[in-house]
């Protein structure tokens, strides 16, 4: 079956910030049917296949370039996944697919953990994951962390995903009020992350999309700075997503910004979208699929390559890969030596 009438136009950027001297933000744009993923111009604008796309964020944390490797690691591992498992089923439903998702996040998870426990210097990596599948008219959400997915619909934007954090519970059990929660000194706890336990639980969310939505996915450097007003009014004030991610990210810069940021905007238009009703507001749906063990297979806890064993191992779909900082220790190094051998002259 087809899903060929459903188009999206899509963009994605990353940005250090104000403050940080590193970026640990990782984004991904694929089109799983044709096995595309890449900024170029035939993964910006597509119409998606029976397989459908996948939109990601992904916001990781650890010491020196751990945090880098880590979000990069996720990106690699889900896609590859899913485009190979998922492309390989005979079921195309979207329950086969949401299976797929959190399967795919299940395994990142493990294979990240065994990769950190292996060197000690990387234990405790992990990141936040977020990302979006779409298959048909169905939005996927599979969560983990604090990163956020936003739909905009009517000029509003509905957070459509959950935070796995402290505040967010605490909002939940009726202890801190949403003002309090952002303004709290505890709103960067994080409950869960791919890779510091061996285990996860994927949170999976799903909307019905309508013509004219956009999705917005970010890292909390965007969230945490920009309100979801604001964000509805960016993205009504712009066409095109490219557009639209540069004025967000833009705008967290100007309120200081502390942390890194990355948005992926997408919109979806098309003749199997129908148009948006009064009935039909986006929210926060808890997607439950049928039970199925996620198996992690022995394989998937091997070793995963380094830059130094395999550069072209490494996902290159960030703002910077994780082979700049070697890179960038040993150009330092080598000047040092220069001097010291000039002087010695």
């Amino acid at each position: 079956m087809s899903h060929a009438s459903v188009h999206v136009s899509v963009f994605g950027k990353t940005d250090l910030g104000r403050t940080r001297d590193h970026n640990e933000d990782t984004f991904l744009v694929a089109d799983l049917t044709q096995d595309r993923a890449s900024l170029q111009e035939e993964v910006r604008e597509h119409e998606i296949g029976d397989r459908g796309s996948l939109f990601m964020v992904a916001d990781g944390m650890g010491g020196a370039a751990a945090g880098e490797l880590a979000s990069a690691m996720a990106a690699d591992l889900i896609h590859s996944h899913l485009a190979t498992a998922w492309i390989a089923d005979e079921d195309a439903s979207v329950e086969r697919f949401a299976h797929r998702l959190r399967e795919a996040v299940v395994r990142a998870n493990a294979r990240i953990h065994a990769y950190a426990n292996q060197r000690p210097e990387l234990k405790g990596m992990g990141t936040t994951t977020t990302a979006a599948g779409v298959i048909g008219t169905e939005l996927v959400l599979a969560q983990v962390g604090d990163s956020r997915a936003y739909l905009v619909r009517f000029g509003e934007a509905v957070q459509i995903t959950k935070d796995q954090s402290l505040t967010q519970r605490l909002v939940d059990a009726g202890e801190l009020t949403e003002e309090e929660a952002l303004k709290s000194e505890r709103r960067n706890i994080i409950l869960q992350a791919l890779g510091p336990e061996p285990n996860v639980t994927v949170e999976l969310t799903h909307e019905d999309l309508r013509h004219g939505d956009v999705l917005v996915l970010c890292s909390d450097g965007l969230s945490g700075n920009v309100q979801a007003r604001e964000i509805a009014e960016v993205v009504s004030s712009h066409d095109s997503p490219a557009d639209v991610c540069t004025a967000l990210v833009a705008l967290a810069n100007e309120r200081g910004g502390p942390d890194n940021i990355t948005v992926v905007v997408a919109r979806f238009t098309g003749p199997a979208l129908r148009e948006p009703g009064t009935d039909s507001e986006p929210e926060y749906q808890v997607m439950t699929i049928a039970a199925e063990d996620d198996v992690v297979e022995e394989e998937d806890t091997a070793p995963y390559p380094t830059a130094e064993e395999d550069p072209e191992s490494l996902p290159v779909r960030r703002g910077r890969p994780p082979l700049v900082i070697p890179l960038m220790v040993a150009g330092v190094l080598l000047a040092i030596l220069a001097f010291y051998f000039a002087f010695r002259r």
